[in-house]
This record gives structure tokens, sequence and C-alpha cells, in this order.
């Protein structure tokens, strides 16, 4: 069966917050510690997103993808971080990690790229982990290209390096 996107509902997300730390175990677990992935538990993530959406649902956009009446993955979008008023910034694409290799990825993509455009911005940016390959190769068959601009965040205890992509609308 085929896989459907649309708006998150205030009622998916602690679904998503339980995938979104599914999907960062399996992402993430070939270059980070397990106990730097042990949090938060699936329950916390979810009320993470009811609060960030609370605070965040008029300028952002959460596309959920559902396959056979089960979520499979989404997409987050908003605001530039850097503050550029021409550019959006894809926050997050994160699957089950049965759904890669499905064109699920690809679909919450070019849907965040429409989003995008309709909003009137010209370019778009994400961060993406140094050692996530996967993601990256992901990125780059997409059209976006590493900037040469790198911070650092942390995942439970690690400091984890992030690079930042672009390409244009």
């Amino acid at each position: 069966m085929t896989v459907s996107l649309r708006p998150a509902t205030e009622a998916d997300l602690m679904a998503v917050g339980a995938l979104h730390q599914r999907s960062r175990v399996a992402a993430y677990s070939s270059f980070l510690p397990a106990e730097a992935l042990a949090e938060p538990t699936p329950e916390a993530m979810g009320r993470y997103w009811v609060e960030r959406l609370a605070w965040e649902g008029t300028d952002h956009r959460m596309t959920v993808a559902v396959r056979d009446g089960r979520l499979v993955g989404f997409s987050y979008l908003g605001p530039d971080d850097a503050g550029d008023p021409d550019t959006g910034l894809l926050n997050a694409i994160h699957l089950e990690a049965d759904e890669q290799g499905r064109g699920t990825g690809r679909a919450l993509m070019t849907d965040a790229l429409a989003a995008m455009r309709a909003r009137g911005w010209s370019r778009a940016v994400l961060w993406v982990l140094r050692d996530n390959a996967h993601a990256r190769r992901f990125y780059e068959r997409g059209g976006w290209t590493a900037t040469g601009e790198e911070r650092d965040d942390r995942i439970g205890a690690a400091l984890v390096p992030q690079l930042r992509y672009a390409r244009k609308l």
C-alpha cells in the first residue's frame, strides 16, 4: 500500500515522539553510545513535541506519513534559525527503520520543499549529524550541499558535531 501524507494533529504527537526516539536509536546507534540514546524516553519525546508545537505551531509545520493506518514518519519545518527571512529550516525528517528505502523520506522532503516554496522562501537549510553518513547521502541526492558551517549539539551526554546543508527552492 502507498504512503499518505497529512498535517499532524495534536492526537499524533505522542506517537510522533515514540517514532522520533526509535528513529534516533536506529539511525545513530552506529556512532553514538547507547547511554546517549537512552533518553529521552518515547513518552518524554512525545511531551516534547506537544510542548514544542504549542509554542511554534503558528509558524512551523509538521507533516506525518501514514502507511496502512500506521504512523511511519514525519517532517518538521519552520523559519530559518539564523533569522534569514528568505530561508526556511527543515528541522527534521524521521522514519521508522523499516520504512527506509521505500520512498517515504523522499515524499516527506518533496512535501516540505513545496511547503517552503509556498511560504515564499527561496532557500532551505538544515542541520545533519556529521557522522550520519546515511542521512547526508539522502540529502545530497535531494539536491542539498554542505555550506561549510558546523556546530556542536548534545544528544544525551554526547557532544555531536553537525553540518549545515542548503539548497535553492
